[in-house]
């Protein structure tokens, strides 16, 4: 088939070169208990309208998430998308290409990053965000990993009243980077046990304002007592709009502040992934090892504002092993 370009000659070829045997080989660290047996229960074929219309059927036996009032979003909630962001999205300025690689062909595209990065530093009351991440579980889990770069240590504790899927995203990541992790029992309504235990050799502490159970906390004793074992400070948020009636998670000292954005304007999408907001302090180090990509503004030739990426290449598909991510917006 002509989609299919490679011969079987060419899949020993490439299986030899890895070191496996099999294509199967490549999975094993996917649990059986995971694995499809056999083709998905889905029909062989059927024409757009069918499936239209049956996906359709399917969709009303839901209830809308702005039917009725819900509390089990952990984190992910229908809010109101005010008209005009659909407009602002819509104007032609912005309808460059998706990939700003370019600039001269690009400045629609690295604008609006630059004017998010904006909006995401101010939120958070730290001075540099990123052009976003996948979502806010994986964001988490790349704030651990750019924390032990920066101290070069390799463990982290993470609050028990951290979201839990963010615990498990982060676990993922830091198995495969070789960094221990210690979860914090969980605590409803408090987070003192967390900053009277702080080792040494810990790259960073992670916790969540409000936290899972909706509690708001002071993190400056956390921040304080981490600073002084030469740890990082991770703050995490899941409902960006709390960023606007506390006092941010920069001010309290936090070093990195991560969650996520779907509140800001991103529909619930059946749980995400949505946007990944990522922000730090101002440190050249910082900087240096924070993942994804970062728009900054300039000048041209003539004098004339302009936008660029300041930092971009540190992502899997160019740098590969030595990228600061693998995860890439």
């Amino acid at each position: 088939m002509r989609y299919l370009p490679l011969t079987d000659a060419d899949r020993a070829e490439m299986l030899e070169k890895i070191g496996v045997d099999s294509v199967d080989a490549l999975f094993e660290d996917v649990p059986q208990k995971a694995r499809l047996d056999g083709p998905v229960d889905l029909p062989r074929h059927k024409s757009e309208m069918e499936v239209e219309r049956l996906l359709t059927q399917m969709s009303r036996k839901n209830i809308a998430a702005s039917e009725a009032p819900f509390f089990v979003g952990a984190g992910a909630y229908k809010h109101h998308i005010p008209s005009s962001v659909d407009h602002l999205i819509q104007r032609s300025e912005y309808l460059t290409s998706y990939t700003p690689y370019q600039p001269e062909i690009s400045q629609g595209t690295l604008q609006t990053l630059f004017e998010f990065q904006t909006q995401v530093a101010l939120l958070t009351g730290m001075e540099v965000a990123n052009a976003s991440m996948y979502d806010g579980s994986t964001a988490c889990g790349e704030a651990v990993l750019m924390a032990c770069r920066i101290t070069k240590r390799r463990k982290a504790i993470l609050s028990g009243n951290l979201h839990p899927h963010y615990a498990a995203a982060t676990h993922t990541l830091a198995k495969y980077m070789d960094i221990e992790i210690k979860d914090d029992a969980a605590k409803p309504g408090g987070l003192d046990d967390i900053a009277a235990d702080i080792p040494d050799d810990v790259a960073c502490v992670v916790v969540q304002n409000p936290d899972v159970f909706g509690q708001v906390h002071d993190l400056e004793p956390i921040a304080k007592a981490a600073h002084e074992k030469g740890a990082l400070l991770i703050a995490v948020f899941t409902e960006a709009v709390s960023l606007g009636l506390m006092k941010t998670p920069g001010a309290m000292g936090a070093d990195i502040v991560v969650g996520e954005g779907q509140s800001i304007g991103v529909g619930l999408q059946f749980g995400g992934p949505h946007v990944g907001l990522f922000a730090c302090r101002n440190d050249r180090n910082y900087i240096r090892n924070l993942p994804g990509r970062l728009a900054g503004e300039t000048v041209d030739a003539d004098g004339r504002r302009g936008f660029v990426l300041t930092l971009s290449t540190r992502e899997q598909h160019i740098r590969r092993d030595k990228a600061t991510s693998n995860i890439c917006t």
